[in-house]
């Protein structure tokens, strides 16, 4: 889903010569439509977000800047953008991620805002995006994109969409991964399974699908499955700080203290 230059400035209340220069400056990656026009994704929306707020608090345009060049690099890859908060306290600017806490770049001034706001008011773009996607020749790549955006604003369009992308391929990994997770959170623990199962069939590397598989089985009380899954999860990404600690808490219940501590004990280095 993109925006164009003047669906961008009537979401934001940003003027198209702000818009333009935010993208001269390389802070934003817009893409050409077919008329050559500027195409804006959802994180470039974030970007401009963030500096109009940072503006309107009154921080230097300089350090906006730097913010940005920072905040680019470190906006979350697949995780709900609702959880992102950006904050200035006194001269610190902090970006929070759940339980993860950051500063990009230093500010003045104090403000806190959620993505959540700007989330509700793409939806009626999204939901409309969604309906011509069905009258369209609309790809599995592009079914999943689409998917992503909407968990933003509704879970059951994102699961239609989702589906939408397993029809047209069924070997589509990251597409079997976020319906897993939809039907994980509905509590449709045996249908999530089967999904995480088969990302993984078609993509036994992939992180999130070994690591998510091993939730769903620790959530239906299979904990040597779990075991084996968590284990499998850390081989892929060794720093997935919650693969520690749900297996601390297994080790825990076990009575394994010495196992228990040593995942703790990495846990804890990795969220410091």
């Amino acid at each position: 889903m993109s925006y164009s230059l003047r669906e961008v400035s009537a979401l934001l209340g940003l003027s198209p010569a702000q818009i333009r220069s935010y993208a001269a400056k390389g802070f934003l990656e817009p893409e050409r439509g077919k008329r050559g026009e500027l195409r804006f994704g959802f994180h470039d929306l974030i970007i401009l977000r963030t500096a109009g707020e940072l503006s309107a608090a009154r921080i230097p345009q300089r350090k906006v800047r730097r913010v940005l060049e920072r905040l680019r690099d470190q906006l979350p890859a697949g995780r709900s953008l609702t959880a992102v908060r950006i904050a200035a306290d006194g001269e610190r600017v902090v970006v929070r991620d759940g339980g993860a806490m950051w500063n990009p770049e230093s500010g003045q001034s104090l403000f806190d805002f959620a993505v959540a706001d700007l989330a509700a008011r793409t939806a009626p773009l999204l939901h409309r995006a969604a309906e011509q996607a069905q009258e369209q020749d609309t790809s599995a790549g592009e079914w999943y994109e689409l998917g992503c955006e909407l968990e933003l604003s509704s879970l059951s369009r994102a699961k239609d969409a989702y589906e939408r992308a397993l029809r047209a391929d069924p070997e589509h990994p990251d597409a079997h991964v976020n319906l897993g997770r939809v039907l994980h959170e509905e509590r449709a623990l045996a249908a999530a399974e089967r999904h995480y199962r088969t990302a993984l069939k078609f993509d036994p590397d992939h992180p999130t699908a070994a690591f998510n598989l091993a939730v769903v089985l620790e959530d239906r009380g299979r904990l040597d499955e779990a075991t084996l899954a968590y284990r499998h999860a850390l081989e892929l990404d060794p720093e997935n700080a919650d693969a520690h600690y749900n297996l601390a808490g297994i080790y825990e219940r076990r009575g394994e203290k010495q196992a228990a501590l040593r995942h703790l004990k990495s846990y804890k280095g990795l969220v410091r």
